[in-house]
Parts: C-alpha cells; sequence; structure tokens
C-alpha cells in the first residue's frame, strides 16, 4: 500500500505517470486532477535528484523511467542546472477549483523557479500574410498547368 491506486491497473498507473512526468518536464507546468498532481510530485522531485548526479548509471535510470531522450537531456542539462544549490522541493502544487464536468478537483504542478517560455513549446508560429499564401498558390497552379 505505497502510494495511491488512482483506479488504475498497475501497467496503466505506470504509463499515466510516466506521461506526466514527460509532460511536466517539457511545459514545466501542467494542469490535472489534484490526487493525480499529489501523485506525480515525489516522483518527479526524485527524477529531478537523479538529474543532478553526473554518472552513466543516473542516465540510463532516467531513461528508463521517462523513455523519452529529450526529457532525460532536458533534465541532465537544464534542470538539474537550475536546481544544483536546491535540496529538493523542486515541484509545488497549486490548488484550481473544480472541474465543471465532474467537479473533480483540479490543481496546477509546476516547477518552482519555472521557465515561462516553456509552456509555448508546440505552439504554431503566425502563418505569412495572406498575400504571400496567394503567390505561392499562382506558383503552385503554374507547375500543373501542361505546357504545349
Amino acid at each position: 500500500m505505497a502510494n495511491k491506486k488512482l483506479n488504475r491497473t498497475s501497467e496503466h498507473r505506470k504509463a499515466l505517470l510516466k506521461n506526466m512526468l514527460n509532460s511536466l518536464i517539457k511545459y514545466e507546468q501542467i494542469t490535472t486532477t489534484l490526487p493525480k498532481a499529489k501523485f506525480l510530485k515525489p516522483q518527479a522531485d526524485k527524477i529531478i535528484t537523479l538529474g543532478k548526479k553526473e554518472s552513466l548509471q543516473t542516465t540510463k535510470i532516467l531513461m528508463s523511467k521517462l523513455q523519452d531522450k529529450k526529457s532525460t537531456n532536458k533534465v541532465k542539462k537544464t534542470l538539474s542546472k537550475r536546481y544544483e544549490k536546491r535540496n529538493g522541493g523542486y515541484t509545488r502544487i497549486i490548488k484550481a477549483g473544480f472541474r465543471y464536468g465532474d467537479n473533480a478537483p483540479m490543481a496546477v504542478i509546476e516547477f518552482v523557479d519555472r521557465d515561462v517560455q516553456a509552456k509555448k513549446v508546440d505552439r504554431k508560429k503566425k502563418e505569412p500574410a495572406n498575400d504571400q499564401k496567394e503567390s505561392t498558390k499562382d506558383q503552385k497552379e503554374s507547375k500543373k498547368l501542361p505546357t504545349k
């Protein structure tokens, strides 16, 4: 009875933890239910502590837990450097009210001293102006026209 079951099988729980850890590392802030956030917090702190140790063994352990090279590199290079003087408490949980559909308690879990720009990692940049789009369409159409 070491941790919460979250009403899931053990394999589902492991996959949920891995996905939430990867999302937290990538975006440095995620919104989830309060029990999931409480389940994630100690695991995230352990991952950062592992990343602070400079050895091949810790890198292999991180890879086995996260199964994502980008997340592992971010933990080893960025997050471990950011928290090298901190002895723990790398994450915080902020209660965020209740979800509309089922009234589940929501929470925001984030890294302390997080990078605000990390939330925008996957957002697409603005598309070119309309006149540029039309000129590219004209070029494509001219390529399609048969020559005599």
